[in-house]
């Protein structure tokens, strides 16, 4: 009985290979259904912040997003901060990381001005926009044209860069 528990507690606690599409569609459609935030949250409930940045970065997205349905003010606030750290922490281990720096500026770019979280917008416009052409994975670089394409912090002439 015994090495059935343990067996069963092996299997719950293993690693599961989180899909990196499935969480950027999901991510996509959590700022505006809480129930995809949910999902999302559920997805990376096991991440911590040595894995992946980008699946560090969004981690700290879905707290930070979480943290909007929060009842009390402080709580709202201590958890997008919580989110942010999240974030900043994938961005200070792997500055590179063209993912983790899309995810930063989707939050910067909706974050209240209140919050004061706005200032980086900037810097990961241009590592952006320089990177994307080094980008290998079709997805990762349709995902983030997309978002460069409505996103309002592009002018329309980086729009058109991206759009050619």
């Amino acid at each position: 009985m015994k090495l059935l528990m343990s067996c069963v507690l092996f299997l719950m606690i293993l690693p599961q290979k989180i899909d990196l599409k499935s969480v950027r569609e999901t991510y996509r459609q959590s700022a505006e259904n809480t129930e995809k935030t949910e999902q999302l949250d559920k997805i990376l409930i096991a991440v911590t912040k040595n894995d992946k940045p980008a699946l560090v970065a969004y981690k700290g997205a879905v707290i930070a997003l979480k943290a909007k349905s929060a009842e009390k003010i402080k709580d709202k606030k201590e958890g997008f901060i919580e989110g942010v750290s999240w974030v900043e922490h994938a961005i200070e281990k792997h500055p590179n990381n063209l993912e983790a720096r899309l995810i930063r500026l989707t939050i910067q770019e909706n974050a209240p001005k209140i919050l004061g979280y706005k200032k980086n917008i900037p810097e990961d416009k241009t590592k952006l926009l320089s990177g994307l052409k080094s980008i290998s994975d079709s997805h990762l670089k349709n995902y983030i044209e997309d978002y460069i394409l409505q996103s309002k912090v592009f002018t329309d002439e980086e729009k058109a860069q991206v759009a050619n």
